[in-house]
């Protein structure tokens, strides 16, 4: 049985709650009638395997020098720009729960790889699938789907404005931010171009020039990251799309930032409104643009 029949199934159970909930009580056939059917379906509902979502699939296609139209690409260019993208997108998916560490491996490594299950049709490439060690509830996303959804984001920025790029850029970390470079550097090295198709959306990087000019963008002359510790005190905070406003002691200035998604309970903050208290930022900035500030952890206020 696949989901559209379970959708029918749950489809019928809500129909027939709602017809029982309207038949009074003295029409006793017609209730035991429907208590019966909804019996069945309660029944054919439980004995389904829990409800499963689609693993994340993304299309990588390459053109270029190391490209050969649609018939081949040369091994050496293909092995390395596939693990460069794979490594970031494992690098961003690892940074969803805690922070990277300068060095090392990268954690989670085996729960966060993309499969190659097939070769793009139209031009060179391959079609990606995250790969499963268990099943795939409903309830979220994977951190290799909602890694593919940012690297795609963080592609597509380098190809906007400043703001964009500081956006994206203020809520990645720094190591996968490098990894992004490193696959945007095996683009240029090898005088190659690439397109990322997911989630109905796509980015598509036209020549080499258009790729040098994104990995310029993302160089740490550019993209300037640091750790800062600010005193002031908070306006307000807005849990579902996780941003804050904050009144800086120094001069009032009010900034606006985000909350990283390392930090629970974000409607905490709203507890200690205008209370005194440092807060631990990374504050980001691309060329001469506004910086963006992303909370890394939630802070402690003095008890009252």
């Amino acid at each position: 049985m696949n989901n559209e029949d379970r959708q029918h199934l749950l489809a019928e159970r809500t129909f027939l709650q709602r017809l029982l909930a309207k038949t009074p009580a003295t029409a006793r056939l017609t209730r035991m009638s429907d208590e019966a059917r909804l019996r069945k379906v309660e029944a054919q509902l439980a004995a389904l395997p829990a409800a499963e979502r689609t693993p994340a699939r993304a299309r990588l296609t390459f053109d270029g020098v190391p490209v050969i139209r649609s018939h081949g690409i040369f091994a050496d260019f293909g092995m390395k720009a596939v693990s460069s993208f794979t490594e970031a997108v494992a690098s961003v998916a690892a940074s969803l729960s805690a922070p990277l560490a300068a060095m090392g491996p990268i954690p989670n490594r085996d729960q966060n790889q993309l499969l190659i299950t097939s070769t793009a049709v139209g031009s060179f490439g391959f079609e990606l699938e995250e790969y499963r060690t268990e099943q795939l509830t409903l309830e979220k996303a994977s951190p290799v789907a909602t890694a593919l959804e940012r690297t795609q984001a963080l592609l597509q920025s380098t190809l906007g404005n400043d703001d964009d790029l500081a956006d994206i850029a203020s809520e990645t970390d720094p190591r996968a931010l490098d990894k992004v470079r490193t696959f945007l550097k095996v683009l240029a090295d090898n005088s190659a171009v690439c397109s990322l198709q997911y989630g109905g959306r796509g980015v598509r990087f036209t020549d080499v020039g258009q790729v040098s000019r994104s990995l310029a963008r993302l160089a740490a002359d550019n993209l300037h990251e640091s750790e800062e510790q600010l005193r002031g005190e908070f306006v307000g905070a807005l849990p579902n799309s996780r941003s804050f406003e904050f009144r800086l002691a120094s001069d009032g200035q009010i900034i606006r930032g985000k909350v990283s998604p390392r930090v629970q309970n974000v409607d905490a903050i709203n507890d200690h409104l205008h209370c005194d208290v440092q807060i631990d930022v990374t504050r980001t900035q691309v060329g001469n643009g506004r910086p963006r500030y992303l909370l890394t952890q939630m802070p402690r206020w003095a008890q009252s």
